[in-house]
């Protein structure tokens, strides 16, 4: 049984080698899959569904305070999580893969910066960056560490609670009563919300972000999904671009996606493993490729 696995996953890992073989300027998507080895949860199971409550909306964060106190005590303690968080194998090998040539783009739609700290240079954060915030009044821009200290030192009592964390630097702290939390305004304007620089559920992707990845896709050869069940249409837009322009699209993810139907090949395996030994593969014949011209 071992020995058909083992050889099942050869398999699949010589079907990526040869897509990216095929088609040498690949745009690659990522999601949540690529950050879990990190220590960052994701939101959905293998089936695309919600494993938790999904995330604060848009409209409720900027229309109700009680909801940003809320949002803001959970984010003191959940936000460790990405503040601490480490590039893990996926990162690095895409970083790796970029530097060989074959990553012409690459979009994310993680928060956590992580792809730019392996070094991969042509990053479009699709939803943004969550260590920055802005104050959505004067557009103003402040560190997130610096406003959570802020926090620590407005509400004191809060700083040690324990709670399970969750994605994109929420946890599941639950209280009976967030009206104590106090939230700060933002300091250049005086009474502007403070918001992280970040797509909410709800809310749209800036237009000139979404016309730079697809210009990258218009000159790709092909498309990879690298940890994404593609479930938000905001990640899902680029796969059924992509199909109606002709382009192939591979796929790294465990579990079903919204986008299965549109697959050249789908690979149902660790995002971290399958990436590094993708990267290992592809240095191999670029040295052997190097040897034979020396010779």
């Amino acid at each position: 049984m071992q020995r058909d696995s083992e050889t099942h996953q050869a398999a699949e890992h010589e079907a990526l080698a040869a897509f990216v073989a095929r088609h040498p300027r690949l745009l690659v998507l990522t999601g949540a899959g690529v950050s879990t080895d990190s220590g960052i949860p994701d939101y959905r199971d293998d089936q695309g569904q919600w494993k938790r409550s999904p995330p604060m909306p848009h409209q409720e964060f900027m229309a109700s305070h009680a909801a940003r106190q809320r949002y803001w005590a959970r984010a003191l303690i959940g936000f460790r999580a990405l503040s601490e968080a480490r590039p893990g194998q996926a990162h690095h090998a895409l970083a790796r893969l970029e530097a060989l040539g074959h990553v012409g783009g690459l979009v994310t739609q993680n928060v956590d910066g992580l792809h730019q700290r392996a070094g991969s240079q042509r990053v479009i954060d699709l939803h943004g960056r969550a260590e920055i915030v802005r104050c959505m009044a004067c557009q103003g821009l402040r560190m997130r560490h610096d406003l959570h200290a802020e926090l620590e030192a407005l509400n004191p009592e809060w700083r040690e609670r324990g709670a399970a964390v969750g994605p994109d630097g929420d946890a599941d702290l639950e209280a009976d009563d967030f009206s104590g939390f106090r939230v700060p305004a933002c300091q250049r304007c005086g009474d502007g919300i403070l918001k992280p620089d970040v797509v909410f559920f709800g809310d749209s992707v800036p237009a000139e972000r979404v016309a730079a990845a697809l210009a990258i896709l218009r000159e790709a050869d092909a498309l990879l999904v690298v940890g994404s069940s593609l479930m938000v249409h905001s990640g899902y837009r680029f796969a059924r671009e992509a199909a109606c322009l002709g382009k192939p699209i591979a796929c790294l993810n465990r579990g079903r996606t919204r986008a299965d139907d549109l697959y050249a090949l789908k690979v149902e395996a660790s995002v971290g493993l399958t990436l590094n030994a993708l990267a290992e593969s592809l240095e191999r014949s670029k040295a052997l490729g190097a040897t034979v011209s020396d010779g």
